[in-house]
């Protein structure tokens, strides 16, 4: 027994000295090739000409993290802190850890006329969350035409629209910028106060919130639409995220204004159609994107607890957004309905729900919980501040929102760091989950059942 580990070392070491491969499951590979990501984003804002002014070696981690993960979160101001250069490389970590970069690992493969070995084909089935390989390379292709025309199509809008207040080529670079930080559900702004500027600016509110909504939705979604164009031929999954994400929107929506319509803080001060824009935005972009156009600091506790629920939400499944996704909620929704009506089956759009996928559910549903607390708990003994402050930060950190009660750069430095964490396993973990969920092994042994009293 004591000379099995030195070896399977051995065997180990002779395998990737064989073929240049270590195996490692689908997960780990995609976390490896993340955080190295994060390392080459951290060398790249460490130079000298990446820098208006100084920032440290754990300033310019926590920046690409924020950046590769999506989330936002800042300790320094990017406009003021980074040049042109730096600014470049913080918008390339964002598309690249939105769209992934496997996307443009199975491209490249494409392009040069490789065949996919079986471990890539398994790396890009998990990533795209397909279960034939045959359509990985359509889902790939997908995945850059898409994001591409809608990007491009925004940022074209945009450029118009800030012409009329910004010279052309600062309207164009703040133009594309914003609009793949939006699509990518990323609340990284080179605005000061985010978009506070354009709170009752019609144009910029919807085409930001539309960026948004379209990539938060899931390419998948977004696919089924482009080909089939009818309501009666779309699969059961799209008709749920469509109408799942017009309902939380609206639904965000109608309680933040509500909530928030006579706080002269907020909305109070604004027209009426000012209100309706700001309760828009913020209702969009709690959903995992992290622009906001109003002082979220003044919120009043409740309308805070609309956010989180809507941050916690998230997106859909194979988008740039992340949360525990729309199709888990809704699913755990109808289980829940299922078991107080005496259903048999969880049934949604005339379709029923596998055991597996309530109990998937059910699992990323208590992690994600289970992050929430263990990132609060800690945060809370590291910081003296209020407690709704610091549940808010962390659920915006796992949820890889973005949005903060301008608490992130007034965090001490271990909170600083669990915040990193935090935004990584938020963005990673659901995945690893997903993983080991799809592939444990299901033992042939069976107990008598037993009754345990519950509720």
């Amino acid at each position: 027994m004591r000379n099995w580990l030195p070896l399977q070392g051995y065997h180990t070491y002779k395998r990737i000295k064989r073929t240049g491969m270590l195996r490692a499951s689908p997960p780990v590979i995609l976390a490896a090739g993340f955080f190295a990501l994060i390392l080459l984003g951290t060398a790249l804002f460490s130079l000298p000409f990446s820098q208006r002014e100084p920032i440290g070696l754990f300033e310019a981690f926590f920046m690409a993290t924020s950046a590769v993960t999506v989330t936002g979160l800042t300790i320094f101001d990017p406009s003021a802190t980074l040049t042109a250069f730096g600014q470049i490389v913080l918008i390339s970590l964002v598309q690249l850890g939105g769209l992934g970069f496997v996307t443009f690992a199975v491209l490249a493969a494409i392009t040069l006329g490789k065949k996919m070995s079986l471990q890539h084909q398994a790396l890009a089935l998990e990533a795209f969350n397909q279960t034939s390989v045959s359509k990985i390379q359509r889902t790939a292709l997908s995945v850059i035409k898409i994001s591409l025309c809608i990007e491009g199509a925004a940022a074209i809008v945009l450029t118009l629209w800030w012409w009329r207040e910004f010279p052309l080529p600062t309207a164009a670079s703040q133009a594309v910028f914003h609009t793949i930080a939006a699509f990518n559900n990323s609340g990284l702004s080179l605005f000061p106060f985010s978009l506070a500027h354009f709170v009752d600016d019609p144009v910029t509110i919807f085409v930001i919130t539309g960026s948004i909504i379209l990539g938060g939705i899931g390419f998948s979604v977004l696919s089924d639409v482009s080909h089939k164009k009818r309501w009666a031929t779309l699969m059961p999954y799209t008709k749920l995220m469509l109408v799942a994400t017009l309902a939380l929107n609206l639904a965000g929506f109608a309680a933040i204004w509500l909530l928030e319509f006579n706080n002269t803080a907020t909305l109070g001060a604004l027209p009426l159609h000012g209100q309706a824009l700001a309760a828009w935005m913020q209702s969009v972009t709690a959903r995992t994107a992290g622009f906001t156009s109003i002082d979220i600091t003044q919120l009043r506790d409740s309308t805070t607890l609309v956010l989180m629920l809507l941050m916690f939400i998230g997106g859909g499944s194979l988008s740039t957004a992340s949360g525990i996704k729309v199709g888990t909620f809704i699913v755990l929704l109808a289980a829940v309905y299922s078991y107080i009506f005496h259903r048999k089956e969880v049934v949604l759009f005339k379709r029923s729900i596998a055991p597996d996928t309530v109990q998937k559910s059910l699992a990323l549903l208590f992690v994600t919980s289970a992050l929430i607390f263990t990132g609060t708990l800690l945060m809370s003994i590291f910081e003296q501040a209020p407690f709704i402050t610091i549940l808010f930060e962390v659920v915006s950190a796992v949820s890889t929102t973005g949005l903060s009660r301008d608490f992130t750069p007034h965090l001490t430095t271990p909170s600083q760091v669990l915040v990193a964490v935090l935004m990584f396993v938020g963005r990673i973990g659901p995945l690893t989950l997903v993983y080991s969920l799809a592939t444990q092994k299901r033992s042939r042994v069976r107990y008598p059942e037993s009754e345990f009293q519950v509720g």
